[in-house]
């Protein structure tokens, strides 16, 4: 029976993204009947495998494909209507356009992403040389920006009159910095996308638009459970990641208050997700890389059909940590669900993964992908030297985890390394990823 005054669980990545939060908001979703996109927008890339298909999501919650569910896209999150358009008609290919509607519930807060957003985005990024800090270029960081300073469109806009003169205004003032930057613009192209863009405008204002927060606390009371579901991860939060190298909004447990409307006492579970080793895209600081610089700069310039063609057999126990980087991402398939780039790979950060815990008030832990670690030495970092390397104890190679249904049953040598994260962290792990497919996963 449902309780009324429910409480708010929150899904959060805790490395720099890309740990899995699509599989498990889905594996989780039938506990709930709303999933709530706190923020982030096309820059996430959410993957699912069911029925063996593979789906990624931009900007849609991933409870999208349980009938029943309802799938709010909150406050925080910045949405390019175009790419929101995209992604809907690539979801009719599995589900109807009128469930799409029952499911689909748009905060009228949310900040929408201008086509010349994303101009700003390369603009910015190649105005600054060799400090450049990786971004998607899918104009996130500007429309933040806007929205900070006061000059943001948001969805809620689009309900108004004289909305086309407003985005002609904005277009017009974001023009003017990029010939500042002295970046070349294609009119033609420009307005090409405009229109485009006014087109997507038409297609949102037949998907429902409500008061985020209010519907949203609404629910709760009525006595719905709710489950936040977060994109990125904890080392790229604005605030406390690994600035500059990180993202522009809030990924860490804050960031469900301010991107949803909801008070810190409504929230009650917060599941941290990690994967059993670590990637990272773009530039910026990670001290367990494979390869160190080298990783760096070679995922930096190069791409998956270039790995493939100059390192064809690259074995995970070589040596050479670069080529152990390199067998390791191929291994995991590690390369962006959104940009296609290489993922920087390397080991399981300890000081990193208890510094997440501690930020978000994790009360359980999720691993992921611990079955790509089968028949490997496993290394975790347990700290730094006094010249800042890694220091590592090592572990015992497990075979393939994914035969596991059940916690009981793990092999000894897996569960060795369960229990010294659960001992450091002081935290239980309540669930086991042993695979992509939504039915590859081991409850406690």
């Amino acid at each position: 029976m449902k309780r009324k005054n429910n409480k708010v669980d929150v899904l959060l990545g805790l490395q720099w993204g890309d740990e899995g939060k699509g599989k498990i908001i889905d594996v989780l979703t039938p506990k709930y009947d709303i999933i709530a996109r706190f923020q982030g927008g096309p820059n996430a890339g959410h993957t699912l495998e069911f029925n063996g298909q593979k789906r990624v999501l931009h900007l849609i919650p991933s409870g999208i494909f349980h009938p029943g569910k309802m799938n709010l896209l909150g406050n925080g999150m910045v949405i390019d209507p175009i790419a929101f358009k995209q992604e809907i008609e690539e979801l009719m290919k599995d589900i109807s356009w009128e469930e799409l509607k029952k499911r689909i519930v748009i905060s009228s807060g949310a900040i929408l992403i201008m086509p010349t957003h994303r101009l700003l985005d390369q603009a910015y990024e190649a105005a600054k040389g060799n400090g450049k800090i990786g971004t998607t270029g899918k104009g996130i960081g500007p429309a933040y920006t806007d929205h900070i300073s006061r000059n943001a469109l948001h969805v809620g806009d689009i309900l108004e009159k004289g909305f086309d003169g407003k985005h002609g205004g904005k277009m017009f003032k974001h023009s003017y910095i990029l010939k500042s930057l002295k970046y070349d613009i294609d009119p033609e192209s420009l307005i090409e996308k405009s229109l485009e863009f006014l087109s997507a405008i038409d297609f949102m204002r037949k998907l429902r638009i409500v008061n985020g927060s209010m519907w949203l606390n609404e629910q709760l009371d009525a006595g719905n459970n709710v489950l936040a579901e977060g994109a990125q991860g904890t080392l790229l939060d604005v605030n406390f990641g690994s600035y500059p190298f990180v993202t522009s909004s809030n990924t860490t447990v804050g960031g469900v208050c301010t991107g949803l409307g909801i008070a810190p006492n409504r929230i009650r579970k917060v599941y941290g997700l990690f994967k059993a080793y670590c990637t990272r895209v773009g530039a910026g600081p990670f001290p367990t890389e494979l390869g160190g610089k080298q990783s760096d700069e070679w995922c930096a310039n190069k791409k998956v059909e270039d790995e493939e063609n100059i390192y064809p057999d690259a074995n995970i126990n070589d040596s050479d940590p670069f080529i152990q980087g390199i067998a390791l991402r191929r291994k995991g398939c590690e390369f962006g669900a959104t940009t296609g780039r290489l993922r920087r790979t390397g080991w399981l950060d300890m000081h990193l993964l208890k510094y997440a815990c501690m930020i978000n008030g994790v009360t359980d832990l999720i691993i992921s992908k611990a079955d790509v670690l089968s028949d490997i030495q496993v290394k975790v970092s347990t700290g730094y030297a006094p010249n800042g390397d890694p220091e590592y104890i090592t572990f015992s190679a497990w075979k393939n985890l994914q035969k596991h249904t059940s916690y009981e049953n793990l092999q000894t040598e897996f569960m060795r390394y369960i229990k010294y994260i659960e001992a450091e962290t002081n935290t239980p792990i309540t669930m086991i990823s042993t695979g992509p497919d939504r039915e590859q996963i081991i409850m406690r």
